[in-house]
């Protein structure tokens, strides 16, 4: 399979090339076009033991994929994700997984697996409607973040606390805990709630813009205008 990143950093589209017989899962919704020759099918990824709690829950994040298969000569796809930003690769292995932020999901190959099961599942919640999946596999990873993409290697015992609407994805060899930012005063008047301390080794990956910010200053702009349709 080939694929491109393209209208890096800010518009990032990824266009992959799909050999006869060749898969591509994507989040269900991220394609933006395709050639006819690919055939769709879409399922539900492997269901968990919250499932039946509902999404409501989980952020109302959806459990659905769609796998692209080409049928006859060679086939085009191009995915995105919602957020204005840049697309990365991550390359999983065996020995090398990645807890991720399930809105960063975009795609991913076919031998990579997304899995709701794993004993940190409960942990993946992360409060503030974050839901975090356990990447697993051999095969290529292909996240979106919001804003351009931090990369920070940790080395062992090091390490950092990121804020969860900052956090996108680190390497499962990493230790973390979901924690309160300061105390309860810190908390409430800090703006950063709950933040995740993660201990090396092992890659973090960070988006440079904050989501919930981003909405809370669109609120400000569009504030006015709905209290006075209101009246």
């Amino acid at each position: 399979m080939k694929y491109e990143i393209r209208y890096r950093p800010s518009y990032s589209m990824l266009v992959v090339q799909l050999n006869p017989g060749e898969t591509m899962t994507a989040e269900s919704g991220s394609m933006t076009y395709m050639t006819p020759n690919i055939d769709i099918k879409t399922r539900m990824r492997e269901k968990s033991l919250l499932g039946t709690l509902g999404l409501k829950l989980l952020g109302r994040q959806s459990f659905f994929v769609n796998d692209y298969t080409s049928t006859s000569g060679q086939g085009e796809a191009a995915f995105v994700s919602a957020p204005v930003g840049d697309i990365e690769i991550l390359e999983v292995e065996p020995s090398q997984g990645y807890i991720v932020q399930k809105a960063s999901y975009i795609a991913s190959t076919s031998d990579v697996n997304l899995d709701v099961q794993w004993q940190g599942f409960t942990k993946g919640l992360f409060g503030q409607g974050l839901f975090m999946i356990k990447v697993t596999g051999e095969g290529l990873l292909f996240i979106n973040t919001f804003g351009a993409i931090d990369k920070h290697a940790l080395k062992p015992g090091e390490t950092m606390i990121v804020d969860n609407f900052h956090l996108v994805a680190f390497s499962d060899a990493c230790q973390y805990k979901v924690k309160k930012f300061g105390g309860l005063k810190e908390t409430i008047l800090g703006g950063e709630g709950l933040v995740t301390e993660i201990t090396g080794p092992g890659d973090v990956y960070i988006q440079t813009k904050n989501l919930r910010e981003f909405v809370d200053w669109l609120w400000t702009l569009l504030e006015p205008r709905v209290q006075s349709r209101a009246r």
